[in-house]
């Protein structure tokens, strides 16, 4: 059975959980008795809820959807407030302002900019172009697999490729599976869920040469948790004319994961073969969009929430240690380390106690992605791991 689950299909599921509701005991493992029940079909948790019940107890930890709990901005806040006076508007001189704002700080044109309500358009709108004749796409095992999944629905083939031992997409494998029926590599650098990163000369290198062969999807989501997200990125490989789509969304450092609003850059020609299938900009809303115009690049507050990251980061490592787990050192804002039990299981009771985190199989071994929170939310997971490490 495969154990992991795309972020989209997990955050259906919690909207069980908003506004701070936990599961009932043992929600993972009778799920028949409960309102989140797992699919042996689909291998994904539907929610029916007539069942839920109103009274469950809150959620001391929200650590299971890679939100930043910092943010959005006192400025975006603001934004927001004053665009609902103007909202039966549609806003199409402030997203015209804020593609722009984009481009001119990334060296492009405006035309090579493709807004969107998160990046979820854009990856489903990437898988529908280039699986809608079949071929295959090309990825890393375990990855984000919101693509991936789109694409296999498709038709597409989809070709993983095992991380290697430091956990790290291998790039020369996947070069190798590269072939006359690859439409698209995807590419998720930082990489949900290990929360590794590869060397940038090396995928400099990787993209320069595959790119001649295919389209290459770079997933930039949690690019800014890096300590230079601009050497970093694959954005001036990307201008030299090569055949790659960079995306990126607000929805981690920003704050802004249930604002939604996010982008893509890549060339004129290729937002041209994207537009069709994605809806871009018209799915963003006037309050949003207000709210990521101003927040754009606002170095302050970027620096202040990536310091409140690192801080709670580097509580919940000491946590690990002092019960003598390992884990994979992170570059984003969730940390992922293998568990003593089932990783269902281990779900579960840490679920019991307040806390939610996300299960995951993989290389021979049970793991657990933890989202990086509050100080009070890190103290409440440490409380509850400590029950049951």
């Amino acid at each position: 059975m495969r154990s992991t689950m795309s972020r989209r299909n997990w955050l259906k599921t919690s909207a069980l959980l908003t506004g701070g509701a936990s599961l009932l005991p043992g929600a993972f493992t009778t799920a028949s008795a409960n309102p989140l029940m797992l699919s042996s079909d689909t291998n994904t948790f539907h929610f029916r809820e007539e069942e839920f019940a109103l009274d469950v107890p809150k959620l001391k930890a929200r650590l299971f959807a890679n939100e930043n709990p910092f943010g959005p901005s006192e400025k975006a806040k603001k934004a927001i407030q004053e665009a609902l006076s103007t909202s039966y508007q549609y806003p199409f001189m402030m997203l015209r302002e804020l593609g722009q704002k984009i481009a001119d700080y990334e060296g492009v044109k405006a035309e090579q900019i493709m807004l969107s309500s998160g990046s979820s358009p854009i990856l489903h709108g990437a898988a529908l172009l280039f699986s809608r004749n079949g071929g295959n796409v090309i990825s890393a095992d375990p990855t984000y697999d919101d693509l991936l999944e789109k694409a296999e629905a498709i038709g597409a083939q989809v070709i993983k490729v095992p991380l290697t031992k430091e956990y790290k997409l291998d790039l020369d494998e996947m070069e190798k599976r590269v072939n006359d029926k690859t439409s698209l590599v995807y590419i998720c650098n930082p990489n949900n869920p290990t929360a590794t990163v590869v060397d940038t000369a090396r995928l400099k290198a990787f993209c320069e040469r595959v790119s001649q062969k295919t389209t290459i999807f770079i997933d930039e989501a949690y690019i800014d948790y890096l300590d230079n997200p601009r050497e970093s990125s694959m954005m001036e490989t990307m201008k030299k004319g090569k055949n790659i789509i960079i995306a990126r969304t607000f929805s981690k450092l920003y704050g802004f994961a249930g604002l939604r609003v996010g982008y893509a850059v890549t060339s004129e020609d290729l937002v041209k073969k994207l537009s069709p299938y994605t809806v871009s900009w018209a799915g963003i809303s006037a309050t949003s969009g207000s709210a990521a115009l101003v927040s754009y690049n606002d170095k302050e507050f970027l620096a202040d929430a990536l310091k409140k990251t690192i801080a709670s980061k580097e509580y919940l490592y000491s946590v690990l240690k002092k019960e003598g787990y390992e884990y994979i050192p992170s570059s984003a804002n969730f940390v992922m380390f293998p568990v003593n039990m089932d990783a269902e299981r281990f779900t579960d009771e840490m679920m019991k106690r307040g806390v939610g985190v996300r299960p995951w199989q993989f290389a021979g071994k049970q793991w657990c992605r933890v989202s990086i929170g509050r100080m009070d939310e890190m103290q409440a997971f440490a409380e509850a791991f400590k029950q049951i490490s």
